[in-house]
């Protein structure tokens, strides 16, 4: 399946559903559902989740929290009003709603919409940020919850980590399978595409997804979830050892030898300032 296909309408394979609901300006609330119950993740606002269950006959069993920043979490509050369910988030983020929290390392069981998902500890957005992997199964392909971390073309802005911390961060996610399907909470392609750009102007597979998205984002479709093997070859940021991303990064810091962490570090502190 192609993985912007059925973006609009979700991801649909098994027998669940992944559906992006859109918030603010540029958020996405993934809900995973089966047609009966759902689990939402990083709802930060509780209006357009609700709508979505409703329109569905969705019940609500689960909410999958990646980190603290109110985008995230504004929506947990009014959720609890209706539905008494677990909430799992980072144990090391002050996130009051919290009952169920993940250091990384654990798996999180849920018995519907059934399915076994690994916690994955990436610090670097926040200090306590955490991914959710959903393998191969019921929801068809893997799927990744990254939050902040990962983003198409781009990643999190380091708020309280450091460049090591968030470098071991995206490494880390992408080891994972390259058909994972990542589901990014912000819909930032086209802007991280365009200093990726800047980065890597001669990387054909970066400008083939470039038209893509603009096409995509043209029709008013979202351009998630991306898939890790895309992301591997257009991403600068999961590439800080390839040799133009290298040496992209020696120009703009006016020095050469650099280390991977000081490759990604440019990097970052230049997308930082990028307009």
């Amino acid at each position: 399946m192609d993985a912007h296909a059925d973006a609009a309408s979700g991801q649909s394979a098994g027998t669940l559903t992944v559906f992006p609901v859109p918030a603010f300006q540029d958020n996405y609330l993934w809900v995973i559902d089966n047609g009966k119950d759902a689990v939402v993740v990083d709802p930060g606002d509780a209006a357009p989740v609700l709508a979505y269950l409703d329109s569905r006959n969705l019940t609500l069993r689960a909410i999958l929290i990646t980190h603290k920043h109110a985008d995230h979490i504004g929506g947990v509050d009014t959720l609890l009003e209706r539905f008494d369910v677990p909430v799992h988030g980072p144990a090391h983020e002050a996130i009051a709603c919290v009952d169920h929290p993940h250091n990384g390392g654990e798996t999180v069981h849920i018995a519907s919409p059934a399915m076994t998902l690994q916690v994955i500890d990436v610090p670097g957005h926040t200090a306590g940020h955490i991914a959710y992997f959903l393998g191969a199964g019921a929801a068809g392909a893997p799927h990744l919850f990254c939050g902040d971390t990962l983003f198409s073309c781009g990643c999190g802005r380091l708020f309280e980590g450091t460049p090591a911390q968030m470098l071991a961060s995206l490494d880390a996610l992408a080891a994972l399978p390259p058909a994972t399907l990542v589901h990014c909470a912000h819909e930032y392609t086209l802007s991280n595409i365009r200093f990726a750009l800047a980065v890597d102007p001669d990387n054909e597979a970066l400008g083939a997804w470039h038209r893509e998205a603009t096409a995509l984002r043209a029709a008013g479709r979202p351009t998630l979830p991306t898939t890790l093997a895309q992301e591997r070859v257009t991403n600068p940021f999961l590439r800080s050892d390839a040799p133009a991303v290298v040496a992209a990064a020696e120009a703009h810091a006016g020095r050469t030898s650099l280390s991977r962490e000081a490759v990604f570090a440019t990097v970052r502190g230049w997308k930082d300032t990028f307009r």
